[in-house]
Order: C-alpha cells, then sequence, then structure tokens
C-alpha cells in the first residue's frame, strides 16, 4: 500500500551572493512520520527548512506541502502549518499564557478558538501548572516546551522543527523526545532538522543525511546501519604511537576482512566484515609491527559509523560552512 506524500522536494537549490547553500535536494514526506535533517552546523538543513516553511524562496527546483507549491502558494502552506524555530523571541515579561493569546492574535484566530486551542496544547506539552508564570522563571526545557506549544497553536498538519533540543540538558531532551511522539500519534507530520545523532537514531522514523548542501543518503535509522553492514573496530594508541599509524593503516589494507580505515585523533577505526574474522588478523599484524594498542573495541554500526560512510568525516568535526548565518 503506498503512503499519502506530504511532501515533495524535487532538485531544489538555494544561492547566497554567490554561495550555494543546498543542491538538487529531492525527497519525500510521508504523512504521519518523523522526518529527519541531519548533519553539522552548515551543512543545508535549516535553509531547506525555511524553503519549506516559504521565508525563503529557492534558486532551483520545487516544493510542495500537502500539495500546495511553497513559492506560488505561501499563503495556503502558512495556514497548514507550525513551525518552532531554533530560538524564539520569548518576551522576559509575558507568561506562558500571554504569549500563546498574542500568537493567536497575530495568527487572526477568533478568541473563542484561541482560547480552546491553548488549554489543549498547554495540557499537550504539560505546561498547565505553570501556564500564568512569567516566562523569565521557566528553565531551558519548559521555555522549549513553550517554543513547541506556540507552533501547535494554529492545529497544524505538518510542523517543523529545528534543533528541537539545541543546548538542553539529557532530562528535558528526553521528555521533548516524548512530546514529539505524541505529536506523531495525533497524526501530525513532522519534519525536524538536527546534529544529534542520538536523536535522530532515538526520534526519526525516517532521515536524511544532508552534508555540505547535498543529500547524500535516505532511509531509516535500522535501515541505514543495516546497510553498512559488517562491524566497527576502533583501534586507540599512545602519543608516541601515532607517528606509526601510516605503516599500520598500509598493513592493515591488504587483510582481506577489512574493507575501510579511517584515521582517527588517536588511532583509528577499521569497518570490516565480521569482527571475529577480522580481530586475530588485526591483532597479529599490530603484534608484528610492534605497536603498543592502548585500548581495542568493537561493535555493529551506529548511525555516526552511516554518517562518516558517506560524508568522509564525523559530524562534529569543522569543515567549510555553506550555509547563510
Amino acid at each position: 500500500m503506498d503512503r499519502a506524500v506530504t511532501i515533495e522536494v524535487s532538485k531544489l537549490g538555494k544561492v547566497y551572493d554567490g554561495l550555494t547553500a543546498i543542491t538538487d535536494l529531492s525527497f519525500q514526506v510521508f504523512a504521519g512520520e518523523i522526518f529527519g535533517l541531519l548533519g553539522p552546523n552548515g551543512a543545508g538543513k535549516s535553509t531547506t527548512l525555511r524553503i519549506l516553511i516559504t521565508v525563503v524562496r529557492p534558486t532551483a527546483g520545487h516544493a510542495t506541502v500537502l500539495g500546495h507549491d511553497v513559492t506560488t502558494e505561501t499563503d495556503r502552506v502558512r495556514s497548514l502549518i507550525g513551525y518552532v524555530p531554533q530560538e524564539r523571541a520569548i518576551d522576559r515579561f509575558l507568561t506562558g499564557r500571554e504569549h500563546l493569546l498574542l500568537l493567536g492574535a497575530l495568527y487572526h484566530l477568533p478568541k473563542h478558538e484561541t482560547i480552546r486551542r491553548i488549554e489543549e496544547v498547554l495540557k499537550l506539552v504539560d505546561l498547565e501548572a505553570q501556564a500564568d508564570r512569567l516566562a523569565r522563571t521557566y528553565s531551558g526545557g519548559m521555555k522549549r516546551k513553550l517554543d513547541i506549544a506556540c507552533g501547535l497553536l494554529p492545529n497544524p498538519r505538518v510542523l517543523f522543527l529545528d534543533e528541537p533540543t539545541l543546548g538542553l540538558d539529557v532530562q528535558s531532551r528526553l521528555r521533548i523526545w516524548d512530546y514529539v511522539r505524541g505529536l506523531r500519534a495525533r497524526g501530525i507530520t513532522i519534519v525536524m532538522t538536527t546534529n544529534y545523532l542520538d536523536e535522530a537514531d532515538q526520534l526519526c522514523d525516517r532521515l536524511a543525511i544532508i552534508d555540505g548542501g547535498r543529500i547524500k543518503t535516505i532511509g531509516s535509522p535500522t535501515e541505514l546501519k543495516a546497510a553498512l553492514g559488517g562491524d566497527v573496530v576502533s583501534l586507540t594508541v599512545g602519543a608516541a604511537e601515532i607517528p606509526r599509524l601510516t605503516t599500520l593503516a598500509s598493513a592493515l589494507k591488504g587483510l582481506p576482512a577489512i574493507r575501510a580505515i579511517r584515521p582517527t585523533a588517536s588511532g583509528m577505526e577499521l569497518r570490516v566484515e565480521s569482527s571475529e574474522k577480522a580481530l586475530p588478523a588485526v591483532l597479529e599484524t599490530v603484534s608484528r609491527l610492534a605497536i603498543r594498542l592502548e585500548f581495542i573495541e568493537y561493535h555493529r554500526p551506529r548511525l555516526e559509523d552511516v554518517f562518516v560512510a558517506h560524508t568522509g568525516h564525523a559530524i562534529r568535526e569543522e569543515f567549510p560552512k555553506t550555509e547563510e548565518p
């Protein structure tokens, strides 16, 4: 059975003053799923999101939300979506409820509809008890819940979240994840950006890895990890042995069980067919070269390994920024 398509993106591109932010992006988002754009800062995630919420016009390609073009039908698209930015301008002297009342007026919602929706969204994000406190007294997690409540006020069919847990502590992040899952259970389609690997792995039904303004791969976290195959073996050496890593890498390249080798700051990571087959050969090579290992570990592919395999670098490494400030 075919799934209903909520968002269709085709060959989308954006150039700012000669600087390419995104190039040739194509993907679909299905109804009722959490779809993630995973990538480091400057990868093009926020540019893509801003095009889909109609505040930035693409340079090339096109996109539709619920069948409406984001460039030519902006008012219709905006009436169907909600948006939670990375940082909302929260007035420290307004209460949570007053923020929502003000937003309802900006949306031109009828007063009775605004009041009804406010009660619904406050309950949904568990802010009922704190609704009449000044926002300046809110914790970071509470402010983020207020952000989500603001995004939900117009009763959107599609909700866009830009880095929904950026800067939050672990417990607040986990609570936000629960709220987002609850929104999906209510039938809301969610598109989110993140540079947290665990967030993408745990929260997204499907995701697109985006880097340097291009999509590298798309799939569910489970599919992407399974497609990588094999195991990952990590070798860690002391500072004195680092100059000899090139020699070790050359020797390991000839082993049939090893698929790929990636240098790290303190050693290397090996993608292997299976750790059971590769480990004896790796240890024999290390011993033959008289290289002292400080640590060795192996695991099944993680989303971090998928990211490295498709981009050539870890998500936290430095790289040229392509996106607008």
